[in-house]
């Protein structure tokens, strides 16, 4: 990935990739990875945990009764879906002494199984949630650092052009209501399919497996082009 500009960060999507294959990405310079299921993320973490500076991420759909198996280990969970998610990293954070940094799914994909909030439910969280003067209000726990989301499964670029450029317009829109949330600066779009054209919208982290590590496993209809 030497085309990847310097100010935008590669997260290795490294989903039902053997520990062996994180190794070898690591010893060639990569720190950041990701994982989608928790189970996963958990033994993997357990496994690597004598690997100085490896960054865990979490991407996939995440069910409350499983924070405990991701929470601990995730820098980042890019993949918050639903506003009972946002309360249960919260409570879970109070209750452990901790700060989690999240990123809020956008969905704007044409795919209605592909999990996220709207523009609207966002905005109506955001203003129930935090004062546009800077005030935490009732998330004192957890730190929404940006937007996460996934362009239409498409071989047709206008379509995924279309799809990253709502995707931006949104998230600056945001950054303007809220210029006191500094944590507000990450926009996690592009997989390696359609990376360059994330890129070129503004992607801040761009979450590739398979250019990375080929392909994968085990695939799943939920989890396929990443």
């Amino acid at each position: 990935m030497k085309e990847l500009p310097s100010d935008v960060k590669l997260v290795a999507v490294s989903k039902f990739h053997p520990a062996e294959s994180i190794e070898a990405a690591y010893s060639a310079g990569q720190r950041v990875f990701a994982e989608s299921r928790p189970q996963e993320l958990e033994a993997k973490a357990g496994k690597l945990a004598s690997l100085e500076g490896l960054e865990w991420q979490f991407i996939g759909h995440l069910q409350t009764n499983k924070l405990k198996m991701v929470l601990p280990y995730a820098s980042l969970v890019q993949s918050v879906d639903s506003e009972h998610l946002l309360l249960a990293i919260d409570e879970w954070a109070g209750k452990n002494s901790r700060k989690v940094d999240v990123l809020l799914e956008l969905h704007v994909a044409a795919e209605q199984t592909k999990q996220g909030f709207s523009e609207e439910d966002i905005l109506d969280i955001m203003f129930r949630y935090f004062d546009a003067r800077g005030g935490r209000g009732k998330l004192s726990n957890i730190r929404i650092c940006g937007l996460m989301s996934m362009a239409t499964n498409t071989d047709d670029e206008s379509v995924i052009e279309a799809d990253f450029a709502r995707v931006q317009d949104f998230f600056l829109y945001l950054k303007d209501i809220f210029p006191e949330l500094d944590e507000f600066r990450e926009l996690s779009i592009g997989m390696s399919s359609d990376w360059p054209v994330a890129v070129r919208y503004g992607a801040t982290m761009v979450r590739i497996g398979t250019a990375i590590f080929g392909d994968r496993i085990h695939t799943s209809s939920h989890t396929a082009g990443l």
